[in-house]
Order: C-alpha cells, then sequence, then structure tokens
C-alpha cells in the first residue's frame, strides 16, 4: 500500500513550534499516562562503545494518536556535559497503521521536555515566582527560556559557558547571566536543563519552598544531588522514573519508593484524589526522563499545523 507521507525538516518543526501551544496536548498526554490510558513500553536503548546511544520511544495516546521516535544523543568529543542529538519521530494511522509523516525529533524533544517542565511549575510551583533561574545553555535550555517570554520576572541563566549564557539570556525581558550557584541562590524557580556528567545544583544552594524541574540525565548521570532528592516531594511522567534502571529511568530516583513519587499526569487532573502534592516536604522537584507519550502528542499538534497550512513536502511511501 503507498502512503503518502508528510516529510518536516528541522527547520520547518521548529518554526511550527515557534507559532502552535503544545501545552492542552501534552496536559492530555500526561493525564492520559497517570490514568492507564496510554500504551508505550519502557524506552528501548542500543549504546556504542563511543558513548552514543540510540532510544526508541513508540506510544499510542487516545485521541492524540500513534507515533514513534528515534532519537540518538552523542557525546561531544572534548565537551563533557555536552551532547547531539538527532532522530526523527514517526506518525502512523491508528486505523491502518500506513505511515503518515515523519518529523524532526530534535526540534520536538526540546519543546515537549520544556513543555512538561513548566506543566510541572504551573501545578506545583509558586504562583508568582519572583526569581527563576535555568541552569544549562543548550538547546533545551533555548527551548525552556522561551515558554518563559512573557513571566513577568527575573529569569537568571547559569551555566559553564558565559557566552551561550549571555545569548540565551537575551531572549527573556529581564534576563540576564551569573554563576550557576548565584542563579540557584534566591530562585524560588530552578529549571535544570544541561547534559550533566554529575549533579549541577546542590541542596545548599536552594531555599526552602522552592520548585526545581530536572529535565537532564540522559546518559544515566544525576543532574540533582541526593541531598535535594531527600529533602523533596517528588512527580515524574511516569512510574518507571523509579523501577527502571538508567538510562531509561532517573538516576536521582533509583532507591525510591514508588508510591511516594506522584505522576505529573495525576497533579494536572483535576478528577485524581491525588491532584495536590503532600505537604511538609521542604522542596518540590519533578524529575523528567522523557516520555513516548509526549512525542505523540507534540507531533501531533505539528502534524495538524502542517496540513493545515500547507508546510513541508509529501512523499509517496
Amino acid at each position: 500500500m503507498v502512503s503518502d507521507v508528510l516529510v518536516l525538516g528541522a527547520d520547518q518543526t521548529r518554526s511550527i513550534l515557534a507559532r502552535v501551544d503544545l501545552s492542552d496536548a501534552c496536559a492530555t498526554a500526561l493525564i492520559e499516562l497517570s490514568r492507564g490510558g496510554v500504551s508505550a513500553p519502557a524506552r528501548g536503548v542500543a549504546l556504542t562503545p563511543d558513548g552514543a546511544m540510540l532510544g526508541s520511544m513508540p506510544g499510542y495516546v487516545p485521541g492524540l494518536g500513534l507515533a514513534a521516535k528515534l532519537v540518538t544523543m552523542s557525546p561531544v568529543p572534548g565537551r563533557p556535559g555536552r551532547s547531539l542529538h538527532n532522530g526523527v519521530v514517526a506518525q502512523f494511522d491508528v486505523e491502518d497503521g500506513r505511515l503518515t509523516a515523519l518529523v524532526d525529533a530534535q526540534s520536538i524533544t526540546a519543546v515537549r521536555t520544556a513543555m512538561a517542565a513548566t506543566l510541572a511549575m504551573r501545578a506545583i510551583g509558586p504562583a508568582n515566582p519572583t526569581k527563576i533561574a535555568v541552569v544549562g545553555s543548550g538547546v533545551q535550555a533555548r527551548a525552556q527560556i522561551e515558554l518563559l517570554t512573557e513571566v513577568a520576572c527575573p529569569v537568571v541563566v547559569g551555566a559553564r559557558d558565559a557566552s551561550a549564557a549571555g545569548r540565551l539570556a537575551e531572549l527573556h525581558p529581564q534576563g540576564s547571566v551569573d554563576t550557576i550557584e548565584a542563579a540557584v541562590r534566591g530562585a524560588d524557580v530552578v529549571l535544570c536543563c544541561t547534559g550533566a556528567s554529575s549533579p549541577v545544583v546542590d541542596r545548599s544552594w536552594l531555599a526552602d519552598g522552592v520548585y526545581v524541574s530536572s529535565v537532564g540525565g540522559s546518559h544515566g548521570c544525576p543532574e540533582l544531588d541526593a541531598e535535594t532528592i531527600a529533602d523533596a516531594s517528588v512527580c515524574a511522567e511516569w512510574p518507571g522514573s523509579v523501577t527502571e534502571p538508567p538510562p531509561v529511568g532517573a538516576p536521582e530516583l533509583q532507591g525510591l519508593d514508588p508510591s511516594e513519587v506522584i505522576s505529573l499526569g495525576a497533579l494536572l487532573d483535576p478528577s485524581d484524589p491525588q491532584s495536590v502534592m503532600e505537604p511538609g516536604a521542604a522542596i518540590t522537584v519533578f524529575k523528567s526522563t522523557g516520555h513516548a507519550a509526549l512525542d505523540v502528542a507534540a507531533a501531533s499538534v505539528v502534524v495538524a499545523f502542517a496540513r493545515e497550512n500547507g508546510i513541508g513536502v509529501t512523499i509517496p511511501f
């Protein structure tokens, strides 16, 4: 059977993502995930001797579709903590299984990850933050800052690369640059977006009541220290963040009782009795490992927009 397949390259995918809002689709995917409506196995991972990783992430989300992401993460020689991400999200017809679209995976991954952290911040972070610290200066940090441009408080970027941090800080009307420690101290929201090879935030830098998100650690290295997790109420996208070993699960959450880690979807679901974090913890943490449900959600929005606006190339396949 020949299928007409829509192909969206990196530039086209980025352009669409800058014009659409993923919040509703990502929230729907996370809620369905917490309710058990999503069909998705744990991410499959293949590793090369040089440290590159190929991840496979298929998933079905009711109302949003069927898709699979293949993405590579390759270390940059001589630059510890830096990695290159490349890949594709393939969308399929739910009824007959035809391939319907191929979309750039790096762009999808960056924005859907930043959106998950933003949804968690809205759910469990301070209602009116006075200072937001973004830790990192790469693609993921940029995607996060672009979702903060309308937040009316200072955003301080802390990173090892001061020049790259400066370029990112310019994206926010109240952006500035400092060391990682100085950026984090005094912040009531801390958003970690690094390819960490060791923890980038120390518990002693964090004020009580702070909200922390961590979306790094794809290669199985912790982005947050053990003391931060010990003092925190924790939420994550899925139970496998705790029960699966790294790099599929989160290195910071290994050994925790899975029942003590609430799903982000439950926090977003007003009908769920767990839609409020338990009081008493000094800080709240959202630890992301990524999930196929979010890729399905983001791809559904991007492909629908592309078809409605005549963007991309259609090829027979």
